[in-house]
């Protein structure tokens, strides 16, 4: 019989996890959910005596227990939502040899000396709550959320009404020592098996994940291993209350060994960013200035220009560069094919909060554009990718003469709740009320996961609302990235579609 040992995050208790347990139990497992001290369990003294070691030793006592009453050569399973991920992992180092596999719900691996601060999505309030290390309030409590803040700490997207009362209502403080004290390991748990669970209504997902690894980042590389191994559920940050079924069945199947395994960089196929576009398109020479290249036509003139935006974020040092990756080139080629001038730009949106240094670039790269003598200044189309379409919205809201038409492929219109708050200026979905009569083409796909493809449902329900010129071009089997993942007609139709209205709106 499996046993598991369920270890909740911030503000609550055993009780989220009472549905799922139910599940296990009904398949035969053993469940065991724990309760922190101060989030419903003993606090055992003072306030200011509970730090992480505090729920370190909450789950030691719990594995000791389990592990004394069963003879199961498998070992425990530890499952860890947000915050738990830190006192599980700090138990499961002490006790390696008892522990079968960690599973990671909805939360990203903590790493040593890293405080469980990390796990707090809103930048400014981890600023906040870092200042208060080493400071005599450190004893203090963090309030829990009121109903209507928990979105501040995770997508709630699929928690029924009464389940989202009971969790409020239930709600414990958190004692602000657990997120400032490090987490310290001694490397014994690094052995151990690893199951991601993500959660995409968040802004996770398995495809995401890949993607950084692709990238390189040395951060996400060990997640490649052959010990992790990951699952992703269709909803928002606590699975547990909106799906308990579905995530007990991924439970299990972590504990029997499943799993999606990533793909290590430089084997398998090139990832996406480094597959050819799938529209053939003729090679065309290109003229390098600064951060930016232009693919120029074979046509007398100034001409209009279509200047492409990528997603991200893209990790800094990242080779090949965004503008040398065969998708944007690809594009840039082909409206150069058709007479247009294509240009390709290097922004530096890194991390979460570059995105003003990114929209910084984007203008400064369009004013170059423009200052071309080839290019006609009057008539630009700008071109948005990925987490790049957050970028639209300064152009959105107050739309220059001279841009005749803004498409987005695939984008992200909304920050997505992992995200942590974005700056506020970067909300396409806000930004559109100030359109106007600008052509908007937008570029969505069937198979593009929850979270994303919510912030397309809001923008263009707000389109809508204010009467925005929108053209959607639906790809119903296409993936993000369809255009370089999905070599098929429907995604070559979808992007000549999309060029020839850019087109278009560039000739009217």
């Amino acid at each position: 019989m499996t046993e598991f040992i369920l270890v909740p995050g911030m503000f609550t208790g055993a009780h989220v996890w009472e549905e799922t347990a139910a599940h296990l139990v009904s398949a035969g497992a053993g469940v065991h959910p724990v309760s922190l001290a101060g989030l419903g369990g003993s606090r055992g003294g003072a306030a200011d005596a509970i730090d992480l070691e505090t729920h370190i030793e909450d789950v030691l006592a719990v594995i000791d227990s389990v592990a004394a009453g069963t003879r199961d050569q498998d070992g425990i399973v530890l499952v860890a939502h947000g915050y738990g991920t830190y006192p599980v992992l700090g138990a499961a180092d002490r006790r390696a040899e008892r522990i079968g596999r960690i599973v990671c719900l909805d939360t990203g691996p903590g790493q040593d000396g890293v405080p469980a601060l990390a796990t707090v999505p809103d930048p400014a309030l981890r600023e906040d709550l870092a200042g208060r290390a080493g400071a005599e309030g450190t004893g203090e409590d963090l309030a829990p959320p009121a109903r209507e803040a928990w979105q501040r700490w995770g997508s709630t997207a699929g928690i029924p009404e009464a389940a989202l009362d009971r969790l409020t209502g239930l709600a414990a403080p958190q004692p602000l020592a657990t997120l400032l004290q490090p987490l310290r390991l001694t490397g014994a748990v690094g052995a151990l098996p690893v199951t991601g669970v993500l959660c995409d209504a968040n802004g996770s997902s398995i495809a995401m994940v890949q993607q950084r690894v692709d990238f390189g980042d040395p951060a996400l590389l060990p997640l490649a291993g052959p010990q992790v191994s990951f699952f992703e559920l269709p909803t928002g940050h606590w699975p547990m209350l909106s799906l308990p079924a579905e995530l007990a069945d991924v439970l299990l199947r972590a504990a029997a060994g499943e799993g999606h395994h990533l793909v290590p960089p430089g084997s398998g196929e090139p990832p996406a960013h480094l597959r050819p576009f799938v529209v053939d398109v003729p090679e065309l020479p290109r003229e390098r200035t600064g951060n930016v290249d232009l693919y120029l036509p074979d046509a007398e003139g100034p001409r209009p220009a279509v200047v492409l935006v990528h997603g991200g974020p893209v990790p800094a040092g990242v080779e090949p560069t965004p503008r040398d990756w065969p998708l944007l080139r690809g594009y840039a080629r082909y409206a150069a094919a058709e007479g247009m001038v294509g240009a390709t730009l290097d922004h530096r949106l890194h991390d979460m909060a570059g995105y003003p240094r990114a929209a910084a670039d984007v203008a400064e790269a369009v004013e170059l554009v423009r200052a071309d003598p080839r290019v006609d200044a009057d008539r630009i189309a700008l071109w948005f990718f990925s987490g790049g379409g957050l970028l639209s919205a300064p152009w959105l809201r107050e739309p220059p003469a001279w841009l005749r038409c803004l498409a987005a492929s695939y984008p992200v219109l909304v920050p997505l709740p992992a995200w942590g708050p974005v700056d506020s200026s970067f909300r396409p979905a806000d930004a559109v009320a100030g359109a106007g009569t600008l052509p908007l083409v937008i570029t969505r796909v069937g198979r593009e996961m929850p979270g994303i493809a919510a912030t397309v449902k809001e923008f263009l329900t707000a389109a809508t609302k204010y009467g925005a010129d929108t053209e959607v071009i639906d790809v119903p089997n296409g993936r993000h990235t369809f255009d370089a993942l999905d070599r098929t007609q429907e995604s070559r139709e979808a992007v000549h579609r999309a060029m020839r209205s850019v087109l278009g709106h560039l000739s009217a």
